[in-house]
C-alpha cells in the first residue's frame, strides 16, 4: 500500500511578489511538533522547525529531514496537507509567533 504513495512536492519559499509575508509559528526547541515524509520508500521523521501561514491561506511546514537514511539531516519546505506527510508528533506546547530572546529583527522566512 505504502509503494503507491508519492513523494511530497516541496513548497517554494515566499517571495515579496507572493503579497504580504507569512505569519511564522515555531515551538520550543525542547517540544517541537514532527511530521513523516514518504522519501525513498520509506517514511522519514521530519522534525518542525516553523510554520507559515500565508496570505493565500497555504500552510507550509518548514522541517529537519533525513530524507535517505543516510543521516544528512537538510531543511524542506513543504505545503500541508499531501499525501505524502502524515502527523508524526504532536508537541505539548503551544506555538508561539514571538520574537526568540534576545532577538530585534522579526522572523524571516526560510530562504
Amino acid at each position: 500500500m505504502s509503494d503507491s504513495v508519492p513523494e511530497p512536492v516541496e513548497a517554494r519559499p515566499w517571495r515579496p511578489d507572493d503579497g504580504p509575508p507569512p505569519h511564522v509559528w515555531t515551538w520550543p526547541r525542547t517540544d517541537p511538533p514532527a511530521l513523516l515524509v514518504w522519501s525513498h520508500g520509506r517514511w522519514r521523521w521530519a522534525t518542525v522547525t516553523a510554520r507559515q501561514d500565508r496570505a493565500d491561506g497555504t500552510i507550509v511546514y518548514q522541517v529537519a529531514v533525513d530524507l535517505t537514511g543516510s543521516t544528512s539531516v537538510t531543511t524542506r519546505l513543504y505545503a500541508w496537507p499531501q499525501p505524502g506527510l502524515r502527523v508524526g508528533h504532536r508537541s505539548a506546547s503551544e506555538p508561539s509567533d514571538r520574537l526568540p530572546f534576545g532577538t530585534s529583527v522579526p522572523h524571516a522566512p526560510p530562504r
